[in-house]
């Protein structure tokens, strides 16, 4: 039992980053993927923000589940949402202020992502705390992966660093950096896993049955 326990929650990680990606697969909060992946500390950092956001509103739903009233249940998950937001706004502010002054506002948009309000709804708020964190860290895996792969290829093309550092001396495409080298990263990176996932994943479901 132990066994198959350890497979499903190994399923919903692989979801979140893979199937359901939040960014590649969904298309949903595409604001900061466009917005702060301009250099690869800002890129991870957002992404680690949204794991935690999204792993603890999980939790806490998922706690309250058999307390909240059906039709009072989105101001409460909208709440919930806010309260941790807010704890990660102010706790990023405290430690990587440099950070925070270019990305604070995105941190704060946090609450009005979709995507951790929809993981809220359909899954945290019908599962035990077991599962539902374990859906948290998945999708904010899935987010946080995209978010770094988009932010490593928008730095070293757009400004031949990466983290801040000098890693390739030819001339950069400055493009890359803008919000339109933003879109074209999204939408070129998107196509690419969609089609890895076909290409792969799905094949090897079809040929399992």
């Amino acid at each position: 039992m132990a066994q198959q326990s350890t497979v499903n929650y190994w399923e919903l990680i692989k979801n979140g980053i893979i199937k359901e990606n939040t960014i590649f697969k969904l298309a949903l909060s595409l604001c900061p993927s466009i917005a702060v992946t301009n250099n690869l500390k800002n890129g991870v950092l957002m992404g680690v923000a949204v794991l935690f956001v999204q792993t603890m509103v999980n939790a806490t739903i998922s706690l309250m589940r058999k307390f909240i009233h059906p039709r009072i249940r989105l101001p409460i998950f909208m709440l919930v949402i806010s309260g941790w937001v807010t704890i990660t706004d102010m706790s990023m502010a405290a430690a990587v202020p440099d950070v925070y002054k270019q990305m604070g506002l995105y941190i704060q948009l946090i609450v009005a992502f979709a995507s951790i309000l929809a993981r809220a709804e359909m899954f945290a708020s019908k599962n035990k705390i077991a599962p539902s964190m374990f859906d948290g860290i998945g999708m904010g895996l899935g987010f946080l992966f995209a978010l770094t792969v988009i932010s490593f290829f928008r730095e070293l093309l757009g400004k031949g660093s990466l983290w801040g550092m000098p890693i390739v001396n030819t001339k950069p495409l400055l493009i890359m950096i803008l919000p339109a080298g933003g879109f074209f990263a999204v939408g070129v990176l998107m196509a690419f896993f969609n089609w890895i996932d076909v290409r792969f994943f799905k094949k090897s479901a079809s040929g399992a049955h």
